[in-house]
């Protein structure tokens, strides 16, 4: 006589997937912040594109976003308006990194309708220094002015705010 085969509830079947999704995307963000900075941020200082100049240390006692882009990046793009929000509400330096002169990022935002605190990185120099490979690249420094969460690639604003959120409790 043969035993009837007992099939596994389905919700065991989707836990299974799911854990293996966590997984890869957990690989994958491993994968994509290998090389970034870590522990206390670089040096971050110049002139904004209206001139003002700044400085990490402008910022210390308060969670910030640094925002890495690139005029050409479709994906930058997606989340300017996230980062415009965003800068609304919190600190943020964005930095344009092989965008081009000054005018030619001015002109970008000016027709994007774009007016959050940008960093000219026309060498790629300061992306360098923070490790950034690939843009877009955000990372979340806290109120001391340690790196506490890196994200590369799109990511929401809502996934943003949460981290920026977390930096400063």
């Amino acid at each position: 006589m043969t035993t009837p085969s007992r099939r596994k509830p389905r919700w065991v079947g989707w836990l299974r997937d799911l854990a293996l999704l966590l997984l890869v995307l957990t690989a994958i963000h491993w994968w994509q912040t290998r090389d970034v900075a870590s522990g206390p941020a670089p040096l971050l200082a110049g002139q904004l594109l209206d001139g003002r100049p700044v400085a990490l240390a402008d910022y210390r006692g308060r969670p910030l976003l640094v925002h890495f882009w690139a005029t050409w990046c479709p994906v930058c793009r997606l989340e300017q308006g996230s980062i415009a929000a965003l800068a609304q509400d919190y600190p943020v330096l964005t930095v344009a990194t092989g965008s081009g002169s000054g005018e030619e990022v001015a002109a970008y935002l000016a027709e994007a309708g774009l007016d959050f605190p940008v960093l000219l990185d026309e060498s790629g120099a300061l992306g360098q220094a923070w490790g950034v490979r690939g843009v877009p690249a955000s990372f979340v420094i806290d109120a001391e002015g340690r790196i506490a969460h890196v994200a590369v690639g799109y990511t929401t604003g809502l996934g943003l705010r949460a981290r920026l959120w977390l930096a400063g409790r």
